[in-house]
């Protein structure tokens, strides 16, 4: 029998965890990374005896694959992949390999945004409710990874754009979609049609008995769903009106109604704020009553959930003024949704590597909430051009720290200072989480110095 060649091209989460799958499958592995691998990485290979290279791919040995798993990180239109495509050599996720060697039911989560927190909160609920639960994809360990030993009897997946765009057979019993909104576009020649497209492939493999969750004031979503009509138990939530079958919310509450049960939440009641966290919320909700969790066992565990870091995480407060750390806001529907949240005069920091944004959707909230504007990027003509006669006082800096101080200095007792900087941070930063831990670090540093 002839050994089928893997090839894996990025040597991170997804790509290590490939490769220890298809090892265990005993296929004939090769990864390689372009870039050095962290040291964790390397040593989990040389103990697996997986053939490796890092800093280059070797393109005659990777064009020889039977197949090839592929990091969401990495573009189509680069040379390799155009010639591994020009060949017809299958190029999959790594969400793609690993679905084939689990029989786990799978919750899958994507939209523009929200999609990590509804992705751990639904987690979240399957794991207290007592169910044996992974969480993988775009967020946690390797999905591939924890498959070796297939333990699990559900994993909670998030799923990028990216991810999604190399996937094909892989079937979803629980489909969330939050919401789209242009994000990515440098990725889909600008084009948001293609990235609406993306989204969609959620639902490439949905059957008449799976639950498709999706937000239904997301025009982009209802266009879809007129146009494609796919066949699967819908399940709308709506922040505007009441639905027979879904999830609503009104006045503070969340209420679910499915199949023949009614569920009946204050928001309050929970760890999550803002008309945004609502939509997470019941998305959740509806996920886990897919999947039979018990009204009593959601609302406990509602109580407890605490949210990932850098999404409008709470920072510290200096002489009355409140920090938060909203730095995985990248784009401008993150930014809407964080704005809307505040409750008091807000000084919003932004900036960072645009992504082709049109702030014009911020206008009224901007001009409800913002008392200032602090811009912390390399570039921020864009930021400064267009909100120079909406926003009273603007500032601009390269440096976090002056940014923090400038945030306190425009502030009273009550404001809300706000890190929610709708683009990239690769300019100034490693990540958004280097932009988000380098931005706590600078309040606390303050708050220490003015308590000295």
């Amino acid at each position: 029998m002839v050994v089928k060649k893997i090839a894996i091209l990025g040597g991170g989460e997804s790509g290590v965890g490939a490769a220890l799958l298809a090892q265990a499958k005993g296929f004939d592995v090769f990864l390689s990374d372009k870039a050095a691998l962290t040291e964790s990485y390397r040593a989990t290979l040389q103990k697996a005896g997986i053939p490796f290279e890092e800093g280059q791919h070797t393109e005659d040995r990777i064009l020889q694959a039977t197949e090839v798993i592929k990091s969401p990180g990495i573009p189509e239109k680069v040379p390799l992949i155009q010639k591994l495509k020009a060949q017809g050599t299958p190029i999959i996720s790594e969400i793609e390999f690993a679905a084939r060697y689990t029989n786990a039911k799978l919750i899958g989560i994507t939209g523009s945004n929200g999609k990590t927190t509804t992705t751990l909160l639904i987690y979240h609920l399957l794991k207290t409710a007592g169910l044996n639960v992974g969480l993988g994809g775009n967020i946690g360990d390797s999905f591939a990874e924890q498959v070796v030993n297939n333990t699990y009897d559900y994993f909670v997946l998030e799923l990028s754009s990216f991810q999604l765009d190399d996937m094909y057979e892989t079937h979803l019993d629980v489909m969330v979609l939050l919401n789209i909104t242009p994000d990515h576009l440098d990725r889909y020649d600008y084009t948001f049609q293609k990235y609406i497209d993306s989204k969609f492939r959620i639902l490439q493999n949905a059957r008449p008995t799976d639950k498709f969750i999706f937000f239904q004031e997301s025009q982009p979503i209802l266009h879809e769903l007129v146009k494609y009509d796919p066949q699967v138990k819908r399940l709308p939530i709506s922040l505007v009106e009441s639905v027979a079958q879904g999830g609503y919310w009104d006045k503070g509450y969340l209420t679910i109604n499915y199949e023949s049960q009614n569920l009946r939440i204050a928001q309050a009641d929970t760890t999550l704020r803002g008309p945004h966290n609502a939509i997470n919320i019941l998305a959740a909700i509806l996920a886990v009553k897919a999947v039979g969790i018990s009204d009593e066992l959601i609302r406990e565990g509602l109580k407890t959930f605490q949210n990932a870091a850098h999404r409008l995480e709470p920072a510290g407060t200096i002489n009355g003024v409140h920090f938060i750390n909203d730095s995985k806001a990248t784009n401008v529907d993150s930014v809407f949704y964080a704005l809307s949240s505040m409750e008091a005069p807000t000084v919003w920091i932004a900036g960072g590597l645009d992504k082709g944004n049109d702030y014009s959707q911020l206008d009224e909230i901007v001009d409800q909430k913002v008392k200032a504007l602090i811009c912390l990027g390399v570039d921020n003509h864009k930021l400064v051009d267009y909100f120079k006669n909406k926003v009273a006082v603007i500032y601009e800096t390269q440096n976090i720290n002056e940014a923090v101080a400038k945030g306190l200095e425009l502030s009273q007792s009550g404001d809300t200072v706000l890190l929610s900087p709708a683009c990239a941070s690769f300019d100034l930063f490693k990540n958004y989480q280097d932009r988000g831990n380098q931005f706590k670090k600078a309040v606390q540093d303050l708050l220490v110095a003015d308590k000295a």
